[in-house]
């Protein structure tokens, strides 16, 4: 795909979670909305932080798309890096990770997940556009252009990070508020949450190295260049 193809791809995807985040953030005077994200707000939801992390990757992607043009790849090396570490550790193995969690225990049962009565608040083409159309997109950017993957150790390190600052605010939402963010939490028992969160954590590493691997696959042996020792 060629530059400018790039380019207008995410700008179209960018538009596309811009759209997706405001229209749920407009509660209209939906009293059921309301209740939803009493406690905790919108971003207690792992769905809707993860539109909000690819609506921020999709705008630093067109802004170095945009800057490319203009200044060449000398001068935007920072920005470069930033993206693809952005995309490799987060953007990608997040997405891909609420699409399938999300449509696997649906599948099971989905009143652990997203109970039937938010049918009537939240349209087909929502729930679709926040738990299917992700890993598409996600997909389509593995394909489009090669990402450098930074070394292991340092990946799995800030994904860890991530995974337990979400875990720590689902705890500190349930202290506070007696609530668990989704229902399938409040089935567990103590040991099952540990199990339940530890299983998570290896899940998502998994999509992690199953990216490195399928950009590998693409791109061949693509990571960030090493400074060199005088």
């Amino acid at each position: 795909m060629t530059r400018t193809a790039t380019c207008i791809y995410h700008f179209l995807v960018l538009c596309w979670y811009v759209f997706i985040n405001y229209y749920i953030s407009q509660e209209r005077g939906d009293l059921q909305k309301f209740k939803i994200f009493l406690n905790g707000g919108r971003w207690k939801y792992l769905t809707l932080l993860n539109l909000l992390l690819q609506a921020i990757f999709y705008g630093v992607a067109c802004l170095e798309d945009v800057l490319k043009r203009i200044k060449g790849k000398k001068d935007i090396k920072f920005l470069t890096a930033f993206r693809d570490l952005l995309f490799t550790t987060l953007a990608f193995p997040v997405s891909t990770f609420v699409f399938l969690s999300f449509w696997m225990l649906f599948l099971y049962n989905r009143e652990l997940i997203y109970p039937k009565a938010l049918d009537a608040i939240f349209p087909v083409w929502l729930n679709h556009a926040m738990h299917t159309f992700i890993f598409p997109f996600s997909l389509v950017e593995v394909i489009l252009r090669p990402h450098c993957y930074p070394l292991k150790k340092k990946g799995l390190t800030l994904l860890a990070a991530s995974s337990l600052a979400y875990i720590s605010r689902v705890l500190w939402i349930y202290f506070e508020t007696g609530t668990w963010v989704y229902p399938v939490f409040a089935e567990l028992s103590t040991v099952g949450l540990a199990a339940f969160f530890s299983v998570s954590y290896i899940f998502i590493a998994c999509i992690y190295l199953f990216g490195e691997k399928l950009n590998r696959w693409t791109w061949g042996d693509v990571r960030q260049p090493r400074k060199k020792m005088k």
